[in-house]
């Protein structure tokens, strides 16, 4: 699919915020798009059409990202999205609107922060049994969602090639019992199907914040693609973690889209297996109905490989912004938190290669009859998501990137 072909994602009940510019919008500002048309807010706030949103600053839309928008405070937000939704389906000001096919779209936010997550406990279950033959979730995984701080600088916008990493791994072809360890380009290159949540107003240092009243602090979500180098993580990852395994690359939709038009898709999410810190207590209904899929396109060969929910996650986008602010952080506006693999209980439904071929193990059968272990240099990965459903007109449209070569050493 192209971009043109998600219109069903962006009804009127959606009304995403992304950033665009085009031959007749040269510098990149904020817009919202409904179906394949999209629309340059700014020119509508120079209309006059936020005159009764008297709160709005002038000139926010004419930003070339979404952080001065997104920081407001939620009260304004709706007030935006009411006006939107009932000028949209209206003849709207000449200049104010493309065709989705005549834009580039644009990385949304500015993004300060990346903290990465893993909140889904199959995935930590399955990676756990590939890698160490023991599911057992990590130590506190029941009590705080656990996670890393990843690099910021290294977040592009969907369509942006991503270059496969020459790292430090463990040379599993070596003939010692003892694997030395070389440099070279990663051997094991994998994707991981997130949802990416998105930092609006933002928490001072020290202030701390409770999951119940998160919401005034999220934005909206976006779909993350997290690339990973396996075999450089796994020299890497002790003591300390994940670090050039993950740095080179991470992948974000540009449509940023609200908890005002995911509301109507709440759902209730894992009753906690333990008694909480009181600042990781959350709503009943904390969890989204959003189903994601990831395609891999080889030529034009398109393999659906994984289907999985984001309600099946253990932790919700509230409690982990609750849980970074609770040790006297900060969360600054544009800052994204990754859920972490998005894996639910089914062999159809995990959320990375190296959960589906059983961390290389067993090699993953395409559409045209090719295998795949791990990624080929040229293949493209495509992961998509719809809130409630195919016919909800909520959805998030395409995230996308093709591994590319490594640099020559």
């Amino acid at each position: 699919m192209t971009s043109s072909e998600y219109s069903s994602h962006f009804s009127i009940a959606n009304i995403p915020f992304g950033v665009a510019s085009s031959n007749n919008h040269p510098e990149p500002q904020c817009v919202t798009r409904l179906e394949n048309k999209v629309i340059f807010l700014g020119v509508l706030q120079q209309s006059g059409l936020f005159a009764g949103v008297p709160s709005l600053p002038e000139g926010v839309f004419d930003k070339a990202t979404l952080n001065d928008y997104a920081a407001l405070p939620k009260t304004i937000h709706c007030e935006v999205r009411k006006v939107l939704q009932e000028a949209l389906t209206t003849s709207l000001p000449d200049k104010s609107t493309e065709d989705i096919s005549a834009v580039t779209l644009h990385l949304p936010v500015s993004v300060g922060g990346f903290t990465d997550f893993s909140c889904s406990l199959h995935h930590v279950r399955n990676a756990g049994r590939a890698i160490l033959n023991d599911e057992s979730p990590p130590p506190g995984f029941f009590n705080f969602p656990i996670g890393y701080n990843g690099r910021a600088s290294t977040i592009v916008v969907s369509g942006t090639p991503i270059v496969r990493p020459n790292g430090h791994f463990f040379d599993k072809t070596a003939a010692s019992e003892k694997k030395p360890v070389i440099y070279g380009p990663s051997r094991a290159m994998d994707w991981e199907l997130e949802i990416g949540v998105i930092v609006g107003q933002g928490v001072p240092r020290l202030q701390g914040l409770n999951a119940k009243d998160a919401d005034e602090n999220i934005f909206g979500f976006v779909i993350l693609n997290d690339w990973s180098a396996r075999d450089i993580q796994g020299c890497e990852m002790v003591p300390l973690g994940p670090l050039n395994g993950k740095a080179f690359g991470t992948s974000i939709s540009p449509w940023v889209i609200t908890l005002d038009a995911l509301s109507p898709f709440k759902t209730s999410g894992p009753k906690p297996e333990v008694a909480l810190a009181s600042h990781l207590e959350d709503i009943a209904a904390s969890g989204y109905a959003i189903d994601m899929k990831v395609e891999l396109l080889v030529g034009d060969q398109v393999t659906t490989v994984s289907e999985s929910k984001v309600q099946d996650l253990h932790w919700s986008g509230r409690q982990m912004c609750a849980h970074l602010a609770s040790i006297g952080a900060d969360l600054q506006t544009g800052d994204i938190l990754g859920t972490g693999t998005v894996s639910g209980p089914d062999e159809g439904s995990l959320g990375c290669l190296l959960e589906i071929t059983k961390a290389g193990k067993e090699p993953v059968t395409l559409s045209d009859g090719a295998q795949r272990h791990f990624l080929q240099d040229w293949d493209v990965v495509r992961m998509t998501a719809v809130a409630g459903g195919s016919t909800s007109g909520v959805g998030f449209g395409e995230c996308v990137g093709q591994l590319r070569p490594a640099r020559a050493l």
